[in-house]
This record gives structure tokens, sequence and C-alpha cells, in this order.
């Protein structure tokens, strides 16, 4: 089995946020594997900084109307799409009205931290899952860049494991230096727990959850790990390599996609 289609996952990319490690990265990766002949889908938050109207975003009424649980909360999904300029395919971007749209990336103005950033990852991850059940398109490969979509691979391999929309599909994390400095609420890992889920999922996960412990549990349910930074956290490289992850060093220019698209397939092998 090889991998054709491919979803990606993102917390930035160019030139809808600004350029950065991150954003420029994924931008330079489609590209890439698109070329690779992979069909290809993207998704990210519609953050508050991106102008809709500038980038032409549109609401898909298709995939708008659904409601995402969070601590007991029916949160309001809305699915917008923009074409990607310059390349044959489309981004979709998770709205919420309180989680996303007032808000800037995951940081204020001031620079400090959003204080329901807990809540936004599990509101991102699991509507992402279910955008993706609704369209029946069933990727081979998830590969998540930023912290935003850490919890991707936990729920694909516990919550959504009997889904045949993800039963094979392999997960691959993308670290970076992109740490954030407060710890998540006590009660979070319970906030994250949904169907066919127990808390023994998380018993090596120290709380209360910083971003060491988040990443953990993002590599923790990957098949594979990318390095996307030089300056990757060291004790995260050794944790993956503790559980003999497949890793794929840091590379740079033609050769990262080239590289990606070769670690994609051999996940299957």
């Amino acid at each position: 089995m090889k991998a054709n289609k491919i979803l990606f996952i993102t917390q930035e990319i160019t030139p809808f946020t600004e350029s950065s490690t991150m954003a420029d990265n994924c931008r330079g990766l489609l590209k890439g594997i698109q070329e690779k002949g992979h069909e290809i889908r993207t998704f990210m938050p519609k953050w508050g900084s991106i102008n809709e109207r500038r980038n032409q975003l549109h609401e898909v009424i298709r995939l708008t109307g659904m409601n995402i649980v969070v601590d007991d909360t029916d949160h309001p999904l809305i699915i917008k799409v923009a074409s990607m300029p310059a390349l044959r395919t489309q981004v979709f971007f998770i709205l919420n009205e309180d989680y996303f749209r007032n808000h800037l990336n995951t940081r204020d103005e001031q620079g400090n931290e959003y204080p329901d950033n807990d809540e936004r990852t599990i509101f991102f991850a699991r509507s992402v899952l279910e955008t993706v059940k609704k369209q029946s398109w069933y990727p081979e490969v998830i590969h998540c860049h930023g912290w935003i979509g850490a919890l991707v691979g936990l729920y694909i391999k516990t919550a959504y494991k009997d889904e045949p929309a993800f039963r094979n599909t392999k997960f691959v994390y993308s670290l970076y230096d992109d740490a954030f400095n407060a710890a998540f609420p006590e009660n979070f890992i319970k906030k994250v727990l949904t169907k066919n889920m127990d808390e023994v999922d998380f018993s090596d996960i120290a709380t209360p959850v910083n971003y060491h412990e988040l990443t953990k549990m993002a590599i923790k349910w990957a098949d594979g790990v990318v390095l996307n930074s030089e300056n990757v956290d060291q004790s995260l490289v050794d944790y993956a390599q503790s559980l003999n992850k497949p890793m794929l060093e840091y590379k740079t220019g033609a050769e990262y996609a080239d590289s990606c698209s070769a670690f994609y397939d051999q996940l299957f092998d």
C-alpha cells in the first residue's frame, strides 16, 4: 500500500498567515507533494488575524452546521474554504465564534497566551476529523504541523479507531520549536475524553499538561515523526526514539518534500 491521499493539518501557512518556518514549510510541502501526484487536502484554524475578504474565504454550507461538544457544551462549527494561490488546491478553515474569530492566533496582541487554548486544541482536532468524515474522503496519511492539532493522532487511534475514514490512516507529527508557556487547566484530560476513550490512554502523561506533555501525547500516537526545526527540544526527540518511532531528520528546500513523500510510503512497508 502506498500513500496517495494526504491530509495536512497546520497551525500556519502562507499566504493566510505571516511568513514563519512553519508557514513557509507547509506551503512548500503542499506544492511538492501535489507535484508528485498525491491527492491533498489541508485544514487550519480560521484565526481572527486572517482577512476573509482579502483571502476570498467563503462558507461551505454543506459542511457547516455540526456541533462539537467540549466540556459538556455544544460549540457550533463553521467551515470556510479558500483557494491556495498558484496551487490547484483549497484550504479548509475551522471556525467557531468563541474559539477563533476573536482570537488572533495562539497569543493576543500583548503576547499573552489565550486561557482557552486547551479547549481550542480539542475543538480543532475533533472538528477536522468530523469534517473529513462528512466529506467521505479517506486519507492514507495525516501530517500535522503545530500543537493546535496535537490531539489528532490520539483521537484517530482511540475515539475514531472504528471509523472507516481513519481505520488505515497513518499519523505523522512534525516537531517544531513552537513551545507555549502556560500549562493547560487541571481538568484538560477529562475534557479530551470522548467515546471509546479512557484515562488509561494518558497513563504516561504528567499533569497539568504543558507543551512538553502535549507533544509527548502527539508523539505517542504518531506512526512517524518529522523534525522540522534545528532547535527541537532534544528530550522530545529522545522520547520518540525511546518508542522506536520512525523519524525523518531535518530537511530543507526541495529535499524536504521528496523526503516526506518517501517517508509516507515507508510507513506502509
